[in-house]
């Protein structure tokens, strides 16, 4: 018999035969097989699943945080500006005070040398008064006590001295 001519018994044998383990493998392997497939599928779906939640979730997390982040350069950026208004503001009255001292302190000063000038003239008034009349009584060659005549007269040049100088 030959590969073209098979033996009815040997075929049917090796029919009978090749049914039985592709049933065994159908009904006992190829579920098992199936199983462990659907379980990698499922972990591999799921793994990639979880990949993507937690990936969504850490962009969430980073815009949140770029969000926050942002909010705080702002409100810093605020506060700075306020102090520096602040700042100005504290220094403009700082000025304005040292400013309305330096004008007191003027004013004061200026007010106190007036009052010690006008003394101080009165003062060499009378001492120019004196060694004018005392000289009078050398040049004279008796002394002179007539101090309200001498008065008068050193009142009257003092008088034309200023409105001299005033001109």
């Amino acid at each position: 018999m030959g590969p073209l001519k098979p033996n009815l018994i040997e075929l049917i044998v090796g029919l009978i035969t090749f049914f039985a383990v592709f049933a065994a493998l159908a009904k006992v392997l190829l579920p098992r097989i199936d199983k462990t497939l659907a379980e990698r599928e499922e972990a591999t779906v799921g793994t990639f699943e979880r990949a993507e939640a937690v990936q969504r979730e850490a962009k969430r997390v980073r815009n949140e945080y770029q969000a926050e982040l942002s909010a705080a350069r702002h409100e810093a950026s605020q506060i700075r500006q306020a102090a520096h208004e602040e700042g100005l503001a504290l220094l403009a009255a700082v000025r304005s005070e040292g400013q309305k001292a330096r004008e007191e302190m003027i004013a004061a000063t200026t007010v106190q040398l007036e009052a010690d000038r006008v003394i101080a003239e009165a003062e060499l008034r009378e001492h120019v008064l004196g060694l004018a009349t005392e000289l009078a009584g050398r040049i004279i060659g008796e002394p002179l006590t007539d101090m309200d005549r001498a008065r008068a007269v050193a009142d009257e040049f003092f008088a034309d001295a200023e409105a001299d100088t005033k001109s």
